[in-house]
């Protein structure tokens, strides 16, 4: 028996879950980028694992613990509570536009705490951001797309 809208205040159980699962795709696909597209884009790999774990301590795997939790769990949901369900257009533009978002978040406020200042111009400038936008694009419009549209009450 499927769980109604009503179980979570407004949005249905079945959001929550296809936004996790698209997370957690977009997920893949923004890592896989990062690591192997990025290089063919700007010479070097995007290591957020690294990026992550500089901040706890150093750990590589602590750092990719952090993105898989964030990229799967925790703006997966932000995006079914939130964005989603404010937004018109079609759900892969929806989740295209809270990539942007998450793009902007991470090139305003992350990169500079991490020491690469704003907007990366302190690793590797105009490539990465650029390549960093496309990155977040694809995990958005994957978001997005696996997640459809809101249920309706």
């Amino acid at each position: 028996m499927r769980a109604g809208p009503a179980c979570q205040g407004g949005l249905g159980v079945t959001m929550i879950g296809r936004s996790i699962l698209g997370g957690a795709v977009g997920t893949v696909l923004l890592t896989s980028m990062m690591y192997f597209v990025a290089v063919a884009m700007t010479g070097r790999t995007m290591d957020i694992a690294g990026m992550l774990g500089s901040m706890v301590g150093g750990s590589w795997v602590l750092g990719m613990m952090i993105h898989i939790v964030n990229g799967t769990l925790v703006f997966p949901v932000i995006y079914a509570v939130i964005v989603s369900p404010r937004v018109s257009g079609a759900p892969w533009f929806r989740g295209l536009l809270w990539g942007v978002i998450l793009w902007l978040v991470a090139q305003m406020l992350v990169m500079p705490f991490l020491g690469v200042g704003f907007f990366s111009a302190h690793g590797g400038g105009m490539r990465s951001v650029v390549t960093s936008l496309f990155g977040h694009l694809v995990y958005g419009a994957a978001l997005g797309a696996v997640a459809g549209a809101p249920e309706k009450d």
